[in-house]
Formats: C-alpha cells, structure tokens, sequence
C-alpha cells in the first residue's frame, strides 16, 4: 500500500488526529502521575539530588504512624457523600425550576452560575468574612434577629467546621450541575410529556416516568465529576480553614500538598496522592461501569 493510500486509511487518520492531543496529554498528565506513583516508593525532601528507595515505607507510614491520615480519610468520605447528595440535588431542583417559562429565567440562570466561575479561594476570602465570628454577615443577622443563641464559631468549631466549609462549597458548585442538568433536560421529549399529561399524569408522574429516565446519562456524568472533585477538594478547605480547627477540616488532598509543601517529605505526600487516586478509580470505574450495564440491559 503506497503511503498515498495510507494516509486514506480512517485508522491512520484518526491516528494523526489524535497524536497532538494524545503527546500533550501524556507530557502533562501521564508522566506526572507516573513520577509521583515512583516518587512513593522514595524518600525526598525537594531539594536532594539523590532520591533512595524506600520500599513501602511511605505507605505504611500514612497508614500505621500517621493519625491525621485517617482523620482526613473520614472527612474526605463524609465530604464526598455530601458532595453526592447536595449540589446534585439542588442543581436539579434549580434546572427543572429555570426550565420553566418565568420572567427573568436567562438572568437567574447567570446568577446562580455566577459563583462557579469565581476563584475558589476568592469565595474562601468571601466566605471566610461572613463566618467572621465577631463581625461576619451570619452572626449579625442572627443577632439582629435576636436568636443570638445559635451565634457560633463556624469555622472555629471543630463540630460544625467542616459542614460550614462544605456550605461554601455548595454555594460555589450548585452552579456548574444546574447547567448541566438544563442541558440535559432540552433531550427530554416534549410529546411524551404531553401525551403523559393528556394521559392524566400529575407532575411527579411526569418526572418519574419520563423526565427522570431521560435524564439518566446526566445524572452519571454528573455525579462521577462531583465523586472526582470531592476527593480532590483543596482550594475552598485551604482558603477557609487550612484544615484546621485541630485537623476537623483536614482533607486527603491538602494534607498530601501539607506532607510534601509544608513538611517537606514529598514521598509521603506523593504516597497519599496515590491512595486519593486508587480510591478515585476504585470508585468511578465500577459505577460506570454499573450504569453501562443498566443502560444495556433497558435497550
């Protein structure tokens, strides 16, 4: 076959199509993460030149020795949880509100995206005022209210600190799953939801039997970018609390950045940059591939 002809061939093209994008995706993603999987098995301060290899002792560092480990480990599962539930539930809740023709809908859509596209450690310094617990905008209006007994320490109080965090966090995200969610209600067909109506259908009948199926793919996508985004919450907990009170907000990702940027031990820190990872796939994966499967099975 002359080369003529193979550059023809829709495998060689694609290939070519795909090459760019595919190098840059290796430079910059792969090799990183191949360099900190090797990096875990090693002991570095940043600065050495010589890294020795430590075998396992990285890992059973984290996991025997290490107790703010496992105190980030349940913050990050309580984190993800509630990451599950919440902005998903509230972005759904607002898409089927501004999916309706009402006065101003172009409007209150940009304003509740609005937040998604503001730096996360801006809304930490914004936040962070308001939780203010002498001058902050919630203890004033609780205050001019006269419930002065639920004035608390939000970010001061080890009980309450991660849900006053996880609050900002839903305030900035809820955003970014309505718009998914409106995009993903223009696939639902308009004449079976009329035909369900003419059939007598209510509005919860409605939703359930024919909104709701449609709407299937975007609920996966978008509880997998809520799972990966959780278990990589960083920028919002770092700004507010630094996971702080007494490591109540700690979460996996910042106490890894805190091992190799604060105490300089980047093996330990690449280590638990790892287990995040593992943790991310072992989740992920199976649910895909769970939904796959489902999908399958109704066609």
């Amino acid at each position: 076959m002359s080369l003529r002809n193979r550059t023809h061939d829709p495998r060689v093209q694609a290939f070519l199509l795909l090459a760019p994008a595919m190098a840059i995706y290796a430079i910059f993603a792969l090799y990183p993460m191949l360099n900190v999987a090797i990096l875990s098995f090693q002991k570095w301060n940043g600065l050495d030149p010589q890294r020795p290899f430590v075998g396992l002792a990285n890992y059973q560092y984290i996991f025997a020795h290490d107790p703010v480990f496992w105190v980030a480990f349940k913050n990050t599962v309580i984190w993800t949880i509630m990451c599950l539930v919440f902005p998903p539930m509230v972005g759904l809740l607002l898409a089927l509100s501004l999916n309706q023709k009402i006065f101003g809908r172009n409007t209150f859509r940009a304003i509740f995206y609005l937040p998604v596209i503001i730096a996360p450690i801006a809304v930490a310094t914004m936040w962070k005022w308001m939780y203010d617990p002498f001058f902050g905008l919630f203890n004033e209006m609780l205050t001019s209210m006269g419930l002065q007994r639920w004035i608390k320490d939000w970010l001061g109080d080890r009980n309450i600190a991660l849900y006053s965090v996880f609050v900002a966090y839903l305030w900035q995200s809820v955003g970014f799953s309505m718009v998914l969610f409106l995009a993903g209600l223009q696939n639902v067909s308009q004449s079976l939801v009329e035909a369900a109506r003419i059939d007598g259908a209510g509005r919860w009948a409605v939703f359930k039997h024919v909104t709701l199926p449609a709407l299937r793919p975007t609920i996966t996508i978008v509880l997998v970018l809520s799972i990966i985004s959780s278990l990589k919450a960083f920028d919002i907990v770092y700004g507010l609390t630094g996971g702080g009170p007494a490591q109540s907000t700690q979460m996996l990702a910042l106490w890894a950045f805190t091992q190799a940027m604060q105490i300089f031990d980047f093996g330990r820190g690449a280590a638990i940059s790892v287990v995040l990872l593992l943790i991310t796939i072992a989740i992920v994966v199976p649910y895909l591939r769970w939904t796959q499967k489902h999908e399958e099975a109704e066609q």
